[in-house]
């Protein structure tokens, strides 16, 4: 499924979200993020326009109305959506910026998981070359 350029100025994105996966263990609600973030980054939803409600979301990924709120507001705080007055969702920002946060975020995991401090994982971020 992919997204329909409508003229209407109320008509949701079609995200066209992939199933979760349950055996995973990365939480429910950021499995959610990543793949509303993964939508967005590929042009199933562009800045300034609106993506199903979260019940809606809910409905097509099997899961809680709770989670998809929960992994809207990773996003907001990300900005990457806005939540409008009612249940209005918008995309708002750069999906690469929501992108590189995920990404980082898994890097930084990674590192604590192995026994790194922020001190050297800021050190070896440093010492990467710049291009």
């Amino acid at each position: 499924m992919s997204f329909v350029n409508t003229p209407e100025e109320n008509a949701e994105a079609d995200l066209g979200l992939l199933p979760l996966d349950r055996s995973d263990p990365t939480l429910l609600h950021e499995q959610v993020a990543a793949e509303i973030r993964r939508a967005i980054a590929e042009g199933e939803a562009g800045p300034g326009e609106r993506i199903p409600q979260a019940r809606d979301l809910a409905a097509e990924l099997g899961v809680n109305t709770n989670t998809v709120l929960r992994a809207l507001r990773v996003l907001r705080d990300e900005g990457l959506v806005e939540m409008g007055r009612g249940r209005s969702i918008r995309v708002t920002g750069r999906p690469e910026k929501g992108l590189l946060t995920a990404k980082l975020k898994e890097v930084v995991e990674l590192a604590r998981q192995q026994g790194y401090r922020r001190d050297e994982l800021i050190a070896m971020l440093e010492s990467l070359p710049s291009t």
